[in-house]
Parts: structure tokens; sequence; C-alpha cells
């Protein structure tokens, strides 16, 4: 069984320069990047991505390291699935409903 406090949610959270065409395009790649391996844009430069364990947020970590741009600043921070739960989300002033978690065919 699948325990909340097993499953991780990996948080990407990146600031790259972008004042030149080349680090436009590293920036992009980048991005595209997190998206191909099933991340998620939260925020501009925040991406999330859910994780059933601590194998696949490392193998995950290990690609991420090789993607990562010259230039910029990168940060990974893992958060347990009972942790995400009480994520609190305002778009504007209104108050968004809690994320629901994937189901469990997604996982696989």
């Amino acid at each position: 069984m699948l325990s909340g406090y097993r499953i991780m949610w990996m948080m990407v959270l990146f600031d790259l320069p972008v004042l030149t065409k080349r680090e436009r395009k590293a920036a992009t790649t980048f991005r595209k990047f997190l998206l191909d391996q099933g991340f998620e844009m939260s925020q501009f430069s925040v991406y999330l991505r859910h994780c059933v364990g601590k194998e696949q947020s490392e193998a995950l970590t290990r690609r991420i390291e090789k993607a990562v741009p010259p230039t910029g600043k990168v940060h990974i921070v893992f958060i347990t699935d009972k942790q995400y739960e009480t994520i609190v989300c305002f778009d504007g002033r209104v108050r968004q409903p809690s994320r629901k978690n994937p189901e469990q065919y997604v996982l696989f």
C-alpha cells in the first residue's frame, strides 16, 4: 500500500537568465525538459511532479542535474503527499479548492 508519507512531490524552482538569445533558448529547453519528464507548471519557474518514492525522485534528480543550464539557479524541494495536501492556493484573492492527488493508475 502506498503511504502518504512515502509518496513525494518534487518541486523544481529555478531562476534562469534570459537576457540573450542563447540564455532564452537554454531556459526554454529546460522548461520543455521538465514538461517531458512529467512535471506540470504551478507558477512561472515553479514545476511540480508526483513521485511514488525516493528511488523515483532520485532518478529524476539525476536527469534534472544533467539538464540544468550552465547559468542560473535551480532548486529541488521534496515534500510528502501529506504535506502537499495542506497547501493553500489563491488566484487573485479567491481561495482555490485543494488540488486532487493523481489517481493510482496515473502513477505507473
